[in-house]
């Protein structure tokens, strides 16, 4: 098999790994999973359609470790701006008198 073939092929199948099989729950509820296909790193979630009593609604799915990330970057980038900042100037007095 050539690499040709393997990609049509893989772009043959990415709706089927994109749109999960929907399933119904005890409650009447139609559930359709949805997944981001990101080449190497393979799928990822990014929610879930529930159809129920005619009405669609949309469930997306959160990373907490995105989230997390986004957090430690954020203090990251505090803890450097306070550092320039008492680079710059201390926010103590001056302990030594000019004469």
């Amino acid at each position: 098999m050539k690499l040709r073939d393997v990609v049509n092929q893989s772009e043959a199948n990415a709706a089927a790994r994109i749109y999960g099989e929907p399933y119904e729950t005890t409650d009447g509820a139609t559930i359709l999973t949805v997944t981001r296909y990101r080449g190497v790193l393979g799928p990822a979630p990014v929610g879930v359609f529930v159809v129920h009593g005619g009405t669609v609604s949309w469930e997306p799915a959160v990373d907490g470790n995105r989230v997390a990330l986004f957090g430690e970057f954020i203090g990251l980038a505090a803890a450097v701006i306070a550092t320039l900042a008492m680079l710059r100037r201390p926010p103590w007095p001056d302990l030594v008198q000019k004469v």
